[in-house]
């Protein structure tokens, strides 16, 4: 793999947009926690500064080691990482008059300045900070200003140092992708050598080298993630690949059927294992949404354990863990807080006597479908909506039980299949229903009803580590509300999701 640019993570909510946006100019990047980053940095050619929620003032502020890094690596700290250099570099920071929030506008630039070549005065940037630096570090020159905020990018002089008090990463900054091409291409000399063709070389030739003769076996969930995998494992090691799709009775409606027919043709060993009843029985009575998605991950393996043991010789497990996944379970005092398990993270217990392979570990979602499209995979298939590993179990606020499954599966049925009917559902991301723990009264004909409360979500993302609700027409969610009430037994209420993320998840468990 190929290991280009280091982000060390302080803990800001965008430090995922910026290894996006690096990603964009098809260079590879990795995010660490500032507290423990690589131990060999030889192969990285540039370092990225990540905001914070911190101020530099403050007695547990983050406190990064930097003396392998700064001068001796292109370094670009952004936000917190700016204010940093200036705090501990003879500089000064100081509460600002006003919190500095939102956009602004350059209103100085200044000229020859490769680090803001193509940017324009008055280019807009996004501030969101309540802190700034009143004075620069030793050696620091200023490089750009706006109406407020004077020191708002500097560099310092004898090294290859460049430091900005606004997010580059983010949409609101318009030349903000301009800026980071002009870091790391311009100024870092980083290579634009990412691209899906050259990830499927680097990655099959890893998997060869590291799986080599051994079996290995993997859990197919009908999903884009799971199935790129497959096909690149299939690539590297081909006879060697056996795949369970595992029924853990929460799959869409019908959905464990139609995905052994999907993958019939895609030369992969598949074997269907209908598991339901076990897993529901050991779900009975769970309410707490961490608690149901570590029963389900236990489960899961003991399934695999099961299923491996019929096959001789298995030494791997591989799964379709994907970066979102990795970055959201990593928690440590400073950086981005856990906001929820991943069922496919974390590795496996001691009685399960296989090494894992994550082939896509590294790739974003939109990634990966690149990386699918390279590999051929089936242009509907790699347009799947995201789904939860464990199903609609967190889907299902509160406590499972068989008939709540039917009646998601129902109403889950009726939201999807009317997307598709009416062409909106590739103008949505991911696509649910969830079923609310409450009763709500309801008239049908003459009699009083006391029945369940679903909601529908639909949202537009890129990666899915923000996402934003989708509008869609009143006509169409009045068709399917009325099709779900009159459909669908013990449901009399529909409401609609209009949240983002952040605040929100996508998911509500």
């Amino acid at each position: 793999m190929q290991h280009n640019v280091l982000i060390l993570d302080f803990g800001s909510q965008y430090t995922q947009l910026i290894a996006r946006r690096v990603r964009e100019l098809n260079i590879f990047c990795e995010i660490f926690p500032y507290n423990n980053p690589p131990v060999d940095l030889s192969s990285y050619k540039a370092v990225i500064l990540s905001g914070s929620p911190f101020s530099v003032r403050a007695d547990d502020a983050p406190h990064p080691d930097l003396s392998q890094i700064r001068g001796k690596l292109p370094l670009l700290a952004v936000c917190y990482g700016a204010q940093y250099l200036a705090h501990f570099s003879g500089g000064e920071v100081a509460p600002s008059n006003i919190r500095e929030y939102g956009r602004a506008n350059l209103s100085y630039i200044k000229e020859g300045e490769p680090f803001l070549e193509g940017v324009s005065v008055n280019s807009q940037v996004w501030m969101s900070h309540s802190d700034t630096i009143k004075k620069l570090p030793t050696g620091g020159v200023v490089l750009a200003s706006t109406k407020d905020v004077e020191n708002a990018a500097y560099k310092i002089e004898g090294e290859t140092t460049y430091a900005i008090q606004y997010h580059p990463e983010v949409y609101h900054s318009t030349d903000g992708k301009q800026m980071l091409e002009n870091f790391l291409v311009k100024i870092a000399e980083v290579p634009q050598t990412f691209t899906p063709n050259s990830f499927v070389e680097d990655i099959v030739a890893e998997l060869k080298a590291k799986i080599q003769d051994d079996k290995v076996v993997l859990g197919l969930s009908g999903g884009v993630d799971s199935t790129v995998a497959a096909v690149l494992l299939n690539k590297a090691i081909g006879k060697n690949l056996y795949c369970i799709f595992v029924n853990n009775g929460l799959l869409r409606k019908n959905e464990f059927e139609s995905v052994l027919d999907q993958y019939k043709d895609m030369g992969l060993n598949v074997k269907g294992v209908d598991a339901s009843d076990r897993f529901l029985s050991q779900l009975a009575g769970i309410e707490d949404p961490e608690t149901k998605r570590k029963t389900i991950g236990r489960v899961f393996i003991e399934v695999f354990d099961d299923e491996a043991n019929q096959l001789e010789d298995v030494k791997w497990l591989a799964q379709g863990t994907i970066y979102p996944d990795v970055i959201e379970s990593v928690s440590v005092k400073g950086p981005s807080a856990t906001i929820k398990s991943h069922h496919n993270v974390g590795g496996l217990p001691d009685f399960m006597k296989l090494q894992v392979v994550e082939p896509l570990r590294m790739l974003f979602k939109d990634e990966v479908r690149r990386v699918g499209a390279t590999l051929g995979i089936d242009a509907e298939l790699l347009g799947r909506h995201p789904f939860p590993g464990p199903g609609l179990s967190i889907r299902i606020l509160g406590d499972i039980t068989p008939e709540k499954v039917r009646i998601l599966q129902e109403v889950d049925a009726v939201f999807i299949n009317g997307l598709r009917e009416h062409g909106l559902y590739d103008k949505v991301w991911q696509a649910g229903a969830i079923l609310l723990p409450v009763n709500s009264v309801g008239v049908m004909g003459d009699e009083r009803t006391y029945e369940k409360v679903v909601a529908l979500r639909a949202v537009e993302s890129t990666d899915g580590m923000t996402a934003d609700w989708v509008h869609l027409p009143y006509e169409f969610l009045m068709k399917i509300s009325n099709e779900i009430i009159n459909k669908v037994k013990g449901v009399n209420r529909v409401v609609y999701d209009i949240s983002s993320k952040p605040p929100a998840t996508i998911e509500w468990e």
